[in-house]
């Protein structure tokens, strides 16, 4: 007989909102019946349905968009550990990179058994991006002054190993948020915004070098997170040609070179069509929901011909997550993104 086959690896990211408040002072989980910063949802219903959540997803390695502040007195690392032994999860062990002042680190929760993942920050080398701890020359102001910007929130960057010998590597990142917040008039708002697409944008630029880099070193590479970005989610646009999605992806850039995302591909691809979507929010002036695609996991093509399977875990536009009435609610409780998930075979 012939052997099975190999049980395809499952890579995921989630943003977790508010997974920082679940925690104590000392990183302990919140086990009470006081409100989370969830609407309406307690800090013990907010961890019980990040654990179903997880528990279905089941992921060999998670990127956790969002994770709990790293700082004296708590550690992400252990947070994250606690947590995934409380759930009961086979992604059991965690890894960090640099610590940011904005209580929403990235990181990362993988099974030992299936991969090793490692913290390794690579660039700043003759010709290549720098590093995502130091500063990246951008023009924010328009007029085409480089001026240094450090990243609001540094991704992270794995060499990740899979229990077969596939060697890969892993970005994690959140760009800056376009929002204005903090603006009260119209001209600030307008102002405000601007500068923080252009922020955004840069971001995603810096990222793309690493990608370059990455390529150029005949190695796999997966970018996932949240960009805050996507098609049509704001009118200034327009000032910047493309988004910061399409610049991450290579959009126009030789194939060989394009990430690959087929929800990204749908959605830039048909701008004027129904799109993924990845995050559900509350508008309260209008009182009614929006939604819009955020979050992505992108491969480089030598991935992309491993035949891999996407899948946003929305809980209605997913079939199997609508009908399954317990995950559907977990799914709402636990944050207002959903994760995204490819299954890939890596051995």
């Amino acid at each position: 007989m012939s052997d099975p086959k190999p049980r395809p690896y499952r890579i995921a990211t989630y943003n977790i909102e508010w997974f920082n408040s679940l925690f104590d002072s000392r990183g302990r989980p919140k086990e009470d019946e006081s409100w989370s910063s969830r609407y309406e949802i307690t800090h013990r219903q907010q961890l019980d349905a990040l654990g179903t959540v997880l528990r279905h997803v089941d992921p060999d390695a998670l990127m956790v968009i969002e994770a709990p502040d790293d700082g004296p007195g708590r550690h992400t690392v252990d947070m994250l550990e606690t947590f995934a032994a409380r759930s009961g999860l086979r992604a059991r062990k965690a890894v960090f990179g640099f610590a940011n002042e904005t209580q929403q680190e990235i990181a990362a929760l993988y099974d030992p058994d299936r991969l090793t993942l490692r913290h390794d920050p690579q660039g700043g080398g003759a010709g290549e991006a720098p590093r995502f701890d130091a500063t990246f020359p951008a023009d924010l102001t328009g007029d085409g002054r480089q001026t240094p910007m450090a990243f609001n929130k540094p991704p992270l960057e794995l060499a990740a190993l899979s229990a077969g010998g596939t060697a890969f590597r892993m970005i994690g990142m959140h760009a800056k948020s376009k929002a204005p917040h903090g603006a009260t008039t119209p001209e600030a708002v307008r102002r405000l915004a601007i500068e923080n697409r252009r922020k955004q944008y840069a971001e995603c630029q810096w990222v793309r070098g690493r990608v370059l880099d990455i390529l150029a070193a005949r190695q796999p590479v997966m970018v996932m997170g949240d960009l805050n970005d996507g098609p049509g989610l704001d009118e200034y646009e327009q000032l910047f040609g493309r988004s910061g999605v399409e610049e991450v992806l290579g959009w126009n850039e030789p194939r060989a070179t394009r990430l690959f995302d087929p929800h990204a591909k749908q959605a830039l691809g048909q701008r004027n069509a129904a799109a993924p979507t990845t995050a559900r929010f509350y508008n309260d002036t209008e009182k009614r929901y929006f939604t819009a695609i955020l979050d992505y996991l992108m491969v480089s093509q030598d991935l992309r011909a491993r035949h891999p399977h996407w899948r946003i875990w929305h809980p209605f536009d997913d079939q199997a997550c609508y009908v399954d009435e317990d995950l559907r609610k977990a799914l709402l409780d636990a944050s207002d993104h959903f994760p995204v998930s490819i299954d890939i075979a890596l051995d």
